[in-house]
C-alpha cells in the first residue's frame, strides 16, 4: 500500500433536501452545483481519481452517487469507448447528467435513479467503480465499498475520492470554541465523533483491503479554499450544497443553528483583515477486486 503526497491546488436559499444521509438536489440546486461546485471544488477529487484510473479496453464504469455526471466525460476521454452507468438519488441531477452526455459525441451512458443499495445493476458487470465525495460516515463508505465489490468483475478497479481526516478543521475548531463557551456538550461530542469518523488516507486504504480489494494505492493532496468572510463562506455553493449539509448531519438531531451562526460571526471577527482559509485534504484510494 503506497501513499503519494502531491502539491496543493473558493443563507438566503434553503439547503438541498437530505434523506437517508444523501443529498437530493432540486433543479435549481443541480444547476448551481454543476456551474459553481464542480469546477471549483469537486474537480479537485475528480482530477485525482482520473489520474489514478487504470486504462482498459472495452471499459464499463459504474459511477455511484454520480450527481450531475462529473467527471464522466473525462472518463470517456481517458477510456475511449467506455460505457458509463451513473446512479444517484436525485432525479434533477440525473436529468442534467443526461443532458451533458448528449452533447458529447461518442459518449455511451445510462443514468438511473437509485435511492438505496444494493442497486438493481448486475453483479460482476463492470471494469471500474467510481465514487466522489461520499459522506464521512463509516456506514456510508461501507455501503459504497460493498456495492463496488459486488458490481466489479474480477480484477476490476474501485476508486473512492473524498475529503480525508483533518479536512474542515477550522470549522471544527470554531465549533469546539462554541461548545466550550456555551457549555453545549452535544455539539462538542458531535464534533469529536465526526473528526474521528472521517478516515485518514491510510485507514481508507485498510477499508478497501477489508472489503476485498488488493493492490491498494493511495494519494493525498492537501489544499485550501479561500473565502472573504463568514457570510461569503455560508452563502457559497460549495458550503451550502456540500459542506454544511454534511456538517448538519454530523451535528445530529437538535437545534444547532446557533452554533453555525457563531462560526459565521467568529470568522468575520478573527479574519476581518484577510481571507478565511478552509483546509481540505483531498484523498483518493484505489484497489483491484481479488
Amino acid at each position: 500500500m503506497t501513499v503519494e503526497a502531491g502539491p496543493s491546488r473558493p443563507n438566503s436559499t434553503p439547503p438541498p433536501l437530505v434523506r437517508r444521509g444523501r443529498l437530493r438536489f432540486g433543479s435549481a440546486e443541480a444547476a448551481i452545483f454543476e456551474t459553481f461546485v464542480v469546477p471549483r471544488y469537486l474537480s479537485l477529487f475528480g482530477e485525482l481519481a482520473l489520474e489514478m484510473m487504470v486504462e482498459s479496453e472495452d471499459a464499463q464504469l459504474v459511477h455511484l452517487h454520480c450527481r450531475t455526471g462529473y467527471p464522466d466525460r473525462g472518463v470517456v476521454l481517458k477510456l475511449p469507448g467506455a460505457y458509463v452507468v451513473g446512479v444517484d438519488s436525485s432525479a434533477a441531477a440525473l436529468e442534467l447528467a443526461r443532458a451533458k452526455a448528449a452533447t458529447m459525441p461518442g459518449m455511451v451512458s445510462d443514468y438511473r435513479l437509485v435511492t438505496e443499495f444494493p442497486t438493481p445493476l448486475p453483479e460482476a458487470a463492470f471494469s471500474h467503480a467510481l465514487t466522489l465525495h461520499p459522506l464521512g460516515e463509516l456506514d456510508d463508505r461501507g455501503e459504497i465499498l460493498s456495492e463496488s465489490a459486488r458490481l466489479l468483475a474480477p480484477h476490476g478497479q474501485v476508486l473512492v475520492a473524498m475529503p480525508m481526516r483533518g479536512s474542515f478543521q477550522e470549522f471544527a475548531d470554531l465549533l469546539r470554541e462554541y461548545a466550550l463557551k456555551h457549555d453545549d456538550s452535544a455539539v462538542g461530542d458531535a464534533v469529536e465523533k465526526a473528526a474521528q469518523t472521517r478516515p485518514s488516507i491510510e485507514v481508507l486504504g485498510v477499508e478497501l483491503e477489508e472489503a476485498g480489494f488488493d493492490f491498494v494505492d493511495l494519494a493525498l493532496r492537501p489544499t485550501t479554499l479561500h473565502f472573504r468572510s463568514g457570510r461569503d463562506l455560508f452563502e457559497d455553493p460549495i458550503a451550502r450544497l456540500v459542506i454544511l449539509p454534511e456538517l448538519r448531519l454530523e451535528l445530529g438531531a437538535g437545534e444547532h443553528e446557533a452554533a453555525l451562526a457563531y462560526v459565521r460571526d467568529a470568522i468575520d471577527k478573527y479574519w476581518s483583515d484577510g481571507s478565511f482559509e478552509l483546509t481540505v485534504n483531498v484523498g483518493c484510494a484505489t484497489g483491484r477486486k481479488i
